[in-house]
């Protein structure tokens, strides 16, 4: 979802400067708001983030962070403030045409990942969400396994733009097509099978998938 299909960058930076400006009002906090850091570890678990943002502090506070955290980005989704990669509607309407089906997997909270499929109605392409909160394991390509299982997927492609879409993609003998947009990593886009810089792109790799529903 983040980096692929939704703009996250257009909320990320509001929505956590207000949460360490929330951590300021608690006197918990009194550095820079660690946006960058945040940028680095983009498509790690959320206990990860927290852990990595907020070293210092107790896991409470990570958790009270977090809660807050969401609660903004979910108020700026439903206002209207992110928006979606171009050519995502275009490319899902490719992708049923050809028969695929499409899932979204994503280290996302449920709530968080349940305003953005709302407000941009993504489910007239998309089969079913699914979100690392899913999984004990917490780890991406357990996730996708699930998801190869449940629908008895024997190929297909995991797209996505950090290393734990494509390790996911790996471990599961999917193909694995890195995405070169904001947050990606080019150390990271290097493993990936295929390199997009647009979405578009995709319209020359489906027939090669051969996807059916």
């Amino acid at each position: 979802m983040d980096g692929t299909l939704f703009q996250t960058n257009k909320i990320l930076e509001i929505s956590l400067k207000e949460t360490f400006d929330h951590l300021r009002m608690l006197n918990l906090w009194e550095k820079e708001t660690p946006i960058e850091k945040y940028r680095e570890i983009m498509g790690v678990p959320l206990p990860v983030v927290w852990e990595t943002l907020l070293p210092d502090h107790k896991n409470i506070v990570r958790e009270q962070a977090n809660d807050f955290f969401h609660e903004k980005l979910i108020t700026h989704i439903n206002e209207g403030n992110g928006a979606l990669y171009p050519h995502v509607v275009e490319v899902f309407n490719l992708l049923k045409n050809n028969g695929c089906s499409i899932f979204i997997a994503s280290n996302g909270q449920i709530e968080y990942l349940q305003a953005i499929v709302r407000h941009y109605h993504l489910d007239r392409w998309v089969t079913e969400t699914f979100s690392i909160q899913q999984i004990q394991s917490q780890n991406k390509g357990d996730l996708v396994q699930t998801i190869v299982k449940k629908y008895t997927i024997e190929k297909g492609a995991v797209i996505g733009d950090r290393l734990s879409d494509i390790n996911a993609a790996k471990s599961n003998g999917l193909m694995a097509i890195g995405c070169n947009f904001d947050f990606a990593q080019e150390d990271e886009l290097a493993q990936a099978d295929i390199k997009i810089d647009s979405l578009l792109e995709l319209r020359m790799i489906v027939e090669k998938l051969s996807c059916k529903a």
